[in-house]
């Protein structure tokens, strides 16, 4: 729990900053120089987001890149082609129909079995001539090898290779959840070295990390060894760009802050992994498409040398004359001026306050142990849906590649969408309103056609739950009181990490029946959405700062408080005042 804390130190205060500047309803002016008690008063004077600002926001091209690398490529490393059937080495002479027609029992729904062949001795029967099967000779399960018909995946993966079908049909769902495995270690492991050693280290550590592991993938023959590079690729996620992502924004201005938090992941997150399926068709070998996805990361080793340490760690391990000469360069290149004040130990003072409470706090009183519970059941019912939608692509009845880029692409408009309604509709309304839409799509896509009909759905689906996974975190971050905030949005971040190793499998579910993972995923979704609703409204109010501010947030608050209609009654009042 200790090193589970400190993470949340790294993600937590991005997070606190980016809900504080989301709940300013009006431009404040800058504060007197004597008043000054954070980070986040000095902006106005150094600039919110000037040059300084750009070029670090830029500095996220390539962990953007990295994230979607690390999150993604494994999809395709391990994707089976729809068609594949028993190898008969005794019939190697034939063509491939003619090998697969003798050998291969034909089902009722005239499609040739995937995993049994008739088991007959083949060399006598091909002395006699005979080129038709019989449907009353013996069979018997697949032995060795497979044959596959590469049209709809159009390259060999280490799946295919290794014969991952059939009986071992779950090898893939097994692997995928063996790399969430490391991402709960990952998380624990470099949230403990960016709290005791800076942030640049831990974010160097986690990419090279994933570097040499993704590096090593490309060179294993076997389930067990493909498994451990797994594990250790999922250390670096989702690391590899979380730190770099919350040292840029702690470095924002507050009203530049959604901005950049959403649109790192809108544009480099999204563009990158539209990338990934495309990389695999064009290199159209899996062990290439790995070193590709993997070797970039390399890069990170250059760190030091063009990201700045975060400047609120500095000052908590007292090193401010570290942190002043980093405000100091951001002032040179913003052509600012920072006024002459006291500010960096008062800073230290505040940082040190919240090192007195810990993560039980949360479920010291009621109505904060309530809120926390539920904020703890709709993220894991979040992260479930939205894993669940990016790995199902393949069982939609299309092109899985095609399907996949159009799916991910929805990112983009979903992050901007959010920027434009969040603060009109509010985050309790518009989490509900998005998770239960795309829960109802995902079951709408059970009830019609496999193909486009499906697919669209689908991906309406996808969508919405994108809107509620970019609302989550900062949801939760307006409602846990300052003091336990960092260490509450750990926690639930980590809640999320366990919820999705179960993600592989319910997918797997589509071996039984395609609309098995739909099912799920929208049922999923549709209660965590309702469960938003026990949640109070956060838009425009001042977030707690103390245990008790949590325990009496949103008291007073109604069922149907929503901020658009706050402001319109406001608004109606202040007009009757007018007059």
């Amino acid at each position: 729990m200790e090193s589970h804390e400190k993470e949340a130190k790294i993600r937590g205060q991005a997070l606190d900053n980016m809900a504080f500047e989301m709940t300013k309803t009006s431009p404040q002016p800058p504060p007197s120089p004597s008043k000054l008690k954070d980070l986040d008063d000095l902006f106005p004077y150094i600039g919110d987001f000037g040059w300084y600002q750009r070029i670090l926001f830029l500095l996220m091209i390539p962990y953007g890149f990295f994230f979607a690398f690390v999150y993604f490529a494994q999809i395709f490393m391990t994707v089976v082609p729809e068609q594949h059937w028993c190898y008969v080495p005794e019939l190697s002479n034939l063509s491939v129909e003619e090998r697969r027609h003798l050998s291969i029992p034909l089902l009722d729904d005239n499609k040739y079995d995937r995993c049994r062949v008739y088991d007959v001795k083949w060399e006598e029967l091909l002395e006699t001539g005979v080129t038709q099967p019989d449907k009353s000779w013996p069979t018997k399960k697949c032995q060795e090898r497979w044959e596959f018909n590469f049209t709809d995946v159009p390259y060999e993966t280490i799946a295919t290779q290794l014969g991952w079908v059939c009986d071992r049909d779950n090898f893939p769902a097994t692997a995928q959840s063996i790399f969430f495995c490391g991402a709960i270690i990952g998380g624990l492991l470099f949230g403990w070295i960016a709290d005791k050693y800076g942030r640049i280290p831990a974010l160097v550590g986690t990419n090279m990390t994933g570097f040499f592991a993704g590096v090593g993938t490309a060179f294993t023959n076997s389930f067990w060894s493909f498994c451990l590079c797994r594990f250790l690729v999922g250390l670096a996620y989702d690391n590899c760009f979380v730190i770099m992502y919350i040292v840029v924004v702690e470095y924002v201005g507050p009203k530049w802050r959604t901005f950049v938090a959403n649109m790192s992941i809108a544009v480099y997150f999204t563009f990158a992994a539209c990338l990934l399926p495309w990389i695999a068709l064009g290199v159209a070998d899996w062990k290439i498409y790995t070193l590709i996805t993997s070797v970039p990361l390399v890069l990170s080793i250059f760190t030091p040398c063009v990201v700045p340490e975060s400047a609120r760690w500095l000052i908590s391990q007292g090193r401010i004359d570290e942190a002043i000469k980093i405000l100091k360069n951001c002032e040179r290149v913003n052509g600012k001026k920072i006024p002459d004040a006291e500010t960096a130990a008062e800073i230290a003072r505040v940082e040190q306050e919240t090192r007195s409470y810990s993560v039980l706090d949360l479920v010291r009183t009621p109505r904060l142990r309530r809120h926390s519970i539920l904020l703890l059941f709709i993220w894991t019912a979040i992260a479930m849906a939205f894993d669940g939608h990016v790995r199902n692509v393949g069982s939609l009845g299309l092109d899985i590649f095609l399907t996949f880029t159009v799916a991910t692409a929805t990112e983009f408009p979903a992050d901007i969408l959010l920027i434009l309604i969040l603060d009109t509709i509010g985050r309790r309304w518009l989490a509900f309103g998005s998770m239960v839409i795309s829960g109802i799509f995902s079951l709408l896509a059970t009830a019609v056609p496999l193909g486009v009909p499906s697919a669209s759905l689908a991906i309406v689906g996808r969508f919405s739950i994108n809107i509620s996974y970019n609302i989550g975190m900062q949801y939760a971050a307006e409602l846990l009181p300052t003091v336990v905030r960092a260490q509450g949005l750990s926690l639930i971040h980590m809640t999320g990490y366990v919820a999705t190793i179960l993600v592989p499998y319910i997918v797997y579910m589509a071996t039984i029946a395609t609309e098995i993972p739909l099912l799920i995923l929208g049922c999923i979704a549709i209660a965590g959405g309702c469960l938003c609703l026990s949640l109070p409204e956060s838009t425009g109010k001042d977030m707690p700062q103390t245990i008790l501010d949590g325990e009496n947030y949103g008291r007073g608050q109604s069922f149907w408080d929503m901020p658009y209609f706050d402001r319109q009654t406001k608004r109606g009042v202040d007009d009757v005042n007018k007059i």
